[in-house]
C-alpha cells in the first residue's frame, strides 16, 4: 500500500497530477480541493494517497491532508459510492462543510454534487453520521466547525446526551444552537435545550 508520496510535480491536468518520486512518475487523481492547493509544475509536494486496485486498473488517489484522505476512505465504504463519486463529492465540498452537511442531515446540499441523487445523499448521511463521530479530524477542521456553529466545548457532550434520549441529530443540533450562553456546563446545556424544545 502506498500511504504517501513526497516528490516533484511533473505535470498537472485536472484532476490528474504526475508526481516524480525517485525517478518514477506517479499519476495521481486528486479532488479539485487538493488540486487548487498544489503549487506550480516543478514544485515539491506531499500527498497522502489511497491505492485502489481493480481487475483492470491500479489507481492512485492523492489528498493534500490526512482529513481529506480519511473522509475519502469513509465515502468509498458506502455501498454504491465508488472512488470517482467520492472524488466528485470532495471536489464539491470541503472536509469541514461535508462533515457539517452530514451532521446537519443536509441532503439537498449533498445532492448538488454531480452524480449524486437525493436517494444516494440520504444514504450517505445515514451511513456516515455514526462513522464520522469516530474519526479524529485535525483541530483546524474542528475549529472551523466550532466557529461556524459558535459551539460551546460542552455542546458535543450535550448533543450526544440528547441523541441518547432519542432526539434526531438535526433536532438536537437545533436545540443546542438556540442557546446563546456559550459558558454553560454540559448539564446546564441539556436542561436549557429541553426547556427550548
Amino acid at each position: 500500500m502506498i500511504a504517501q508520496l513526497n516528490g516533484q510535480i511533473l505535470s498537472k491536468n485536472p484532476p490528474e497530477v504526475v508526481v516524480e518520486v525517485a525517478g518514477i512518475g506517479y499519476a495521481i487523481l486528486c479532488p479539485m480541493s487538493t488540486y487548487y492547493q498544489l503549487a506550480d509544475t516543478g514544485s515539491s509536494v506531499l500527498l497522502y494517497t489511497h491505492l485502489s486496485i481493480k481487475e483492470d486498473a491500479h489507481t492512485l488517489f492523492g489528498f493534500i491532508s490526512k482529513d481529506e484522505k480519511s473522509l475519502f476512505r469513509e465515502l468509498i465504504r458506502v455501498n454504491g459510492v465508488g472512488p470517482k463519486v467520492a472524488l466528485a463529492i470532495l471536489s464539491h465540498l470541503t472536509v469541514g462543510s461535508l462533515v457539517e452537511c452530514i451532521g446537519n442531515e443536509d441532503a439537498d446540499l449533498l445532492a448538488k454534487t454531480p452524480g449524486i441523487g437525493k436517494k444516494t445523499a440520504l444514504k450517505l448521511i445515514v451511513e456516515l453520521q455514526d462513522r464520522l463521530e469516530k474519526i479524529e479530524f485535525s483541530s483546524a477542521v474542528m475549529a472551523s466547525n466550532m466557529a461556524q456553529n459558535n459551539i460551546n466545548p460542552n455542546a458535543k457532550k450535550a448533543l450526544e446526551a440528547l441523541q441518547s434520549l432519542g432526539f434526531k441529530s438535526k433536532e438536537a443540533s437545533k436545540m443546542i444552537s438556540a442557546i446563546d450562553d456559550q459558558t454553560l456546563s454540559t448539564e446546564e446545556l441539556i436542561r436549557q435545550a429541553l426547556k427550548n424544545k
